[in-house]
């Protein structure tokens, strides 16, 4: 066989050839074993790894792939480990945007949009007129400019992504940290790249940051609440009513015509996200009253 098979957009699978598809060997427990430090694979191949960090347990299986700069990388799959973080008492809502990548219920952990990839644009671009002007002819391979071309454009984005998942991650550090309870609109931004806001919301990495956020939050054993973000921009927060009109991506304020309420609109949604898990703050603090149970989301 000469490829692997991969799910297009269209929901049909398409093809790589072997040459486009980047390296990768997987091994279960009994395929692979370590030893001093090294990592010894079936077929009597020892590897001598830099390793990241100590092992929490013993691996159940490994996986061996290149990267598209040609780094090797060795994947291990352990137990999921629990660290529990001191309680607060607090919770909060999660909305997530384009303006903003994430816009919470606390002013103090709202997450402005980084534009890591704005930045880089200008890089990239020439990277691409560089590759275009060297591009090699159909079935011929590629000169050695184009080749460092495009090594130097793929060493870009990864550095683009490695900037994206750091800001994420630390973002949700400090949610973890400050919040007992999450609840988090359970937004999927595939839709988005069908629209003109495609580039902005790809470099706000709001998948990547909402990962980030759940992994976390599992991680130091904090309640963590998906809410359908169905409504969330038309409902109101302080009196629930609905507005009877769809609001459209360029009114930022959100105004409620049966109790008055006033607010921008992604505060607005934060808010509903508590109120749907069943998280409804004492304050716009998010505090929760003194001994009030958490409510499971209906």
């Amino acid at each position: 066989m000469s490829g692997c098979r991969c799910g297009s957009g269209a929901g049909m699978p398409r093809w790589k050839t072997k040459r486009e598809a980047l390296p990768s060997l997987n091994y279960t427990r009994h395929g692979f074993r370590l030893k001093d430090g090294r990592l010894h694979l079936a077929g009597g191949i020892v590897l001598t790894v830099a390793w990241s960090r100590d092992l929490p347990a013993e691996p159940s299986s490994v996986r061996v792939y290149r990267d598209s700069l040609g780094h090797w990388y060795a994947s291990f799959v352990v137990p999921a480990q629990c660290e529990p973080l001191p309680g607060t008492g607090r919770v909060i809502g999660v909305d997530w945007g384009v303006k903003e990548t994430a816009t919470t219920t606390s002013d103090a952990h709202d997450l402005p949009h980084a534009e890591h990839g704005k930045r880089a644009a200008a890089k990239l671009a020439r990277y691409d007129r560089m590759m275009a002007r060297r591009k090699p002819e159909k079935g011929q391979p590629g000169s050695k400019g184009y080749r460092e071309a495009k090594k130097l454009r793929a060493k870009l984005h990864k550095k683009v992504a490695r900037q994206r998942e750091d800001t994420g991650r630390k973002w949700a550090k400090s949610v973890a940290r400050d919040h007992d309870a999450f609840a988090v609109e359970d937004f999927r931004p595939k839709f988005l790249a069908k629209t003109t806001m495609a580039r902005k919301a790809a470099d706000a990495a709001i998948g990547a940051t909402k990962r980030a956020l759940i992994e976390m939050g599992r991680k130091h054993g904090r309640d963590i609440r998906l809410v359908h973000p169905a409504y969330t921009t038309m409902d109101c927060a302080r009196c629930d009513a609905r507005a009877k009109h769809v609001l459209p991506l360029g009114g930022r304020t959100y105004t409620c015509t049966a109790c008055g309420t006033v607010c921008p609109r992604d505060k607005n949604s934060a808010h509903v996200m508590l109120v749907r898990a069943g998280l409804t703050p004492a304050g716009a603090d998010g505090a929760r009253p003194p001994g009030a149970p958490l409510q499971e989301a209906a």
